[in-house]
């Protein structure tokens, strides 16, 4: 995520707009920017032999557990100076992927109390994307410098419904269908063509440089 904002302050410099995916390695747990409270025995904690890191987003929302999903970020700039228009702006290319690969998504409808649930994907917001049965598939946050928006989001694919358990103290009521035969190659693919038709712009992929790797490195 340290990636997500030094793209961000690249677009403040004059760099063209990004689009990530990642996965992680090893597994972890983000904290929402603003989170100060959440179990300590989260500190530590360990599966399977391996720590869960925990680590601190630069965007806000609650605690997002990075195991078997797929995080997306997208850097950008000339959207509504309303948070939810630019949030339904960004997450267009989302519905429209999604859609293609035949999962209907639409908006949730939680209010403010979700800032008394650690868990972010206890609750979904109109920030984030739910299947018709109101699972909650895709949880986003943002991060608004001036006019450049960093939004970035946890798409959960194959959760460990023992380690939700284990990390939140209950139970993973999962109900999102994602076949076991789509790879994430397959589903990044899909995205980004609709990326490309919802933005309007084509991408270029690119590695970062060994410069560019120490720079992120040294102000993480």
């Amino acid at each position: 995520m340290a990636i997500d904002e030094w793209l961000l302050k690249q677009h403040q410099s004059g760099h063209p707009p990004s689009l990530r995916f990642y996965t992680w390695s090893p597994s972890a747990i983000s904290l929402g920017y603003h989170q100060r409270k959440y179990p300590k025995d989260w500190e530590g904690l360990i599966w399977k032999g391996k720590e869960i890191e925990l680590v601190r987003r630069p965007t806000g929302g609650r605690a997002v557990l990075h195991h078997g999903d797929l995080t997306y970020a997208v850097v950008a700039s000339g959207f509504s100076q309303s948070r939810m228009e630019a949030y339904k702006n960004i997450c267009d290319f989302l519905i429209k992927g999604w859609r293609n690969l035949g999962i209907e998504l639409d908006y949730g409808t939680a209010g403010r109390g979700y800032i008394n649930n650690p868990n972010c994907f206890g609750t979904a917001t109109g920030a984030d994307l739910v299947t018709v049965d109101g699972s909650k598939l895709i949880g986003s946050a943002q991060l608004r410098r001036g006019d450049v928006i960093l939004q970035h989001g946890s798409m959960r694919l194959k959760p460990d419904k023992e380690l939700f358990k284990k990390v939140f103290g209950e139970e993973l009521l999962d109900r999102v269908a994602i076949a076991e035969d789509l790879k994430i190659e397959k589903i990044v693919a899909v995205l980004v063509d609709a990326a490309r038709d919802c933005f309007g712009i084509n991408f270029e992929e690119k590695a970062l440089s060994d410069n560019e790797w120490e720079e992120i490195l040294e102000n993480d």
